[in-house]
């Protein structure tokens, strides 16, 4: 190995003061620098508030955009101490917002029983990262103020006026050399708080767009508390029984706990500790999901609904058309996982569970018909699931009975190394015709789809495995589904959907990003899902290199034209119906070459929003997705009639 010369000493160990590390190395403490890490700034200073509202002394949180993407939170809690703080010889405030790890959620004394922001970095993150910020503190009868610049002070904390009231207000302006946008996004910050307003039961949090030329508003109130998230994710599902089932227990270890069945046959779970949605779940979900089969088993066995000779239901057949969310408080919690979002507090299952074998088990004795339907529903699951293994091996038969595993339609590529490989999945027989011809063959595989596709938002799994739409989906990915999926034994890389630019193409999508996100999740949360953006129009004329324009809205194409000296009425404007118009040629030039092509990945922000959206437009109540057409149609940029 070649080695480098130069001095290696104590001069050569840098020391990052204050708050240098963090603008140094943003991603380690706000995970990276793009518009998540951007929204990831507002988050950590209304956390902060909600911790004053799990404590009990705050009810109201406003947060404002500016124009100007200004950011404005503002809380009604007891405000940040203003007095000297005995080791840093600063106001509290102030080294609250340029020390690290300094907060007041430390220790059994701390002023926090319990938190989420636990690593005392979010204030002093927000203002490292920012251009500036402006603090202002109601408590001890007066309002005082302090301002910083890229997280040095530029104005210690000085009282200017009196007040009866308290709480704190924050505004600050992200650092634009080091994000990579300053464009908040609305709905984003919109669904963040709607759960954390559900999650804190009694906090109102109200959120204003000011940038538009008509304010947006959304105030995120819930006295139901989890009864009314499980109400809300339930929206456009047929329920089982009218209003959730709610259970608490008080204690060292809070837990709170709302579950309602639905017909539908996937189970949608999430859990949260301290209000932080940990998507890897966790001790606590493993208590619940225990809890919940012996539950269900045992009353089933001491009623008679399940006979000596019947094997015990599975937590599967248990869990299917569930909706539940968990919450649970507690006071040091540790995470693991990739993503540090998985508790792992060993503790923690045991009380989910005894709480839930107590709690659920009285209310099942407490109310026989909806403990009746609920196990209807999970004895027909497991018929279901009978079925479906049946399915799934006679599929496996019938295909170690063929020359090959892979479906007949897909045209598969040489190489066999995952990474490199990427499947077009292609609607139509004619596209996929074209596709063929146009592909690299050593990289790129197309299988080809045609007909009406299954809804699996309608179907259990023992109606998937077989169905000649799916299955050539399923064998060409290679990696199995549901509960068997495993991610490492994918053949392709990308997985690309490539679907007419119409009302069918969209369709199309929608269905395949419905049954990828029901039974082959792990596909989206890797990022190996696309789709792929064909073009709208074709600009020719003679002598002159063709264009191809990707967006509804012609005005930047003719301003392409007028720059090449071409006026409008020169050209030919051909407007592509399908995929099936272009010859093999243009399919590779538009859609398919690497150098030129436009994909767009499918990323999974938010797993509760959407599944959400593929409840309500895949599932069988119509009014949430009227309601939703109505609100969102003024959004689409492109529909053909």
């Amino acid at each position: 190995m070649e080695k480098f010369e130069h001095e290696y000493n104590a001069e050569q160990i840098q020391v990052l003061e204050g708050l240098e590390a963090v603008r140094k190395r943003p991603g380690m403490y706000i995970g990276s620098i793009s518009v998540r890490g951007l929204h990831h700034l507002v988050y950590e200073i209304v956390d902060n508030a909600v911790d004053e509202a799990l404590a009990g002394y705050c009810n109201h949180i406003k947060v404002t955009i500016e124009p100007g993407n200004i950011i404005c939170v503002e809380d009604n809690g007891r405000g940040i101490p203003v007095d000297i703080h005995e080791k840093t010889g600063l106001s509290a405030a102030e080294t609250v917002y340029t020390v690290l790890h300094a907060g007041g959620k430390f220790g059994g004394d701390s002023g926090y029983k319990v938190s989420g922001g636990l690593h005392g970095v979010g204030a002093s993150v927000v203002n490292a990262l920012s251009e500036w910020t402006e603090v202002t503190i109601q408590r001890d009868g007066g309002i005082f103020e302090m301002k910083f610049e890229r997280g040095k002070t530029v104005k210690t904390l000085e009282r200017i006026g009196d007040s009866d009231k308290t709480g704190t207000k924050v505004r600050f302006y992200a650092d634009s050399t080091i994000f990579e946008t300053l464009e908040y996004e609305y709905e984003v910050l919109e669904n963040r708080f709607r759960e954390m307003a559900f999650l804190t039961k009694g906090l109102k949090i109200e959120l204003t767009d000011l940038r538009p030329e008509v304010p947006k508003t959304a105030n995120f109130c819930f006295e139901g508390g989890l009864n009314s998230f499980v109400e809300y994710l339930n929206r456009g599902k047929e329920n089982i029984h009218p209003q959730p089932i709610y259970i608490e227990k008080e204690g060292e270890y809070p837990v709170e706990i709302a579950l309602q069945y639905t017909t539908s046959y996937s189970e949608c779970i999430y859990t949260f500790v301290n209000n932080i949605n940990t998507i890897e779940g966790g001790t606590h979900l493993e208590g619940f999901k225990r809890a919940l089969t012996k539950v269900f088993n045992d009353y089933a066995r001491e009623k008679g609904i399940l006979k000596e000779k019947d094997p015990n239901l599975l937590g599967d057949d248990i869990r299917e058309g569930i909706t539940a969310v968990i919450s649970v408080k507690v006071k040091e919690p540790q995470f693991e996982g990739q993503t540090k979002t998985k508790l792992g507090n060993s503790e923690v299952a045991g009380i989910v569970q005894s709480m839930v074998n107590e709690n659920l088990g009285n209310f099942l004795e407490e109310n026989p018909n909806i403990a009746k339907a609920i196990l209807e529903k999970c004895i027909s699951a497991s018929r279901a699931r009978e079925a479906a293994r049946k399915a799934r091996e006679l599929v496996r038969k019938k295909n170690s009975l063929e020359t090959s595993t892979l479906p007949g339609k897909l045209a598969d590529c040489s190489s066999k190394i995952p990474d490199e490989c990427e499947v077009y999945i292609v609607e139509g027989d004619s596209a996929g015709g074209s596709a063929k011809q146009g592909r690299d063959r050593k990289f790129q595989a197309i299988l080809p789809l045609w007909g009406k596709m299954l809804n699996v938002e309608k179907s259990r799994a023992d109606k998937i495995y077989g169905n000649d739409k799916l299955n050539p989906v399923i064998l060409a990915i290679g990696a199995g589904i549901g509960n068997e999926f495993d991610i490492t034994k994918i053949r392709y890389g990308k997985v690309i959907i490539m679907a007419d630019a119409d009302v069918d193409g969209a369709h199309i999508r929608t269905l395949l990003l419905t049954f990828f996100f029901r039974y082959m999740r792990p596909l989206i949360e890797n990022g190996n899902v696309y789709l792929a953006q064909p073009p709208l129009y074709k600009f020719s004329k003679k002598g002159m290199e063709d264009l191809y324009w990707y967006e509804d809205d012609m005005t930047g194409a003719f301003k392409i034209l007028e720059e090449r000296g071409v006026e409008r009425d020169q050209v030919n404007i051909q407007r592509y119906k399908g995929l099936g118009e272009m010859n093999p040629e243009q399919l590779w030039e538009t859609t398919m070459n690497p150098e030129t092509r436009i994909l767009v990945k499918v990323t999974m922000d938010d797993a509760i929003s959407a599944d959400q959206i593929f409840s309500l437009l895949m599932g069988d109540d119509v009014n949430p997705r009227r309601e939703f057409i109505e609100q969102n149609a003024k959004y689409v940029k492109n529909l053909d009639i």
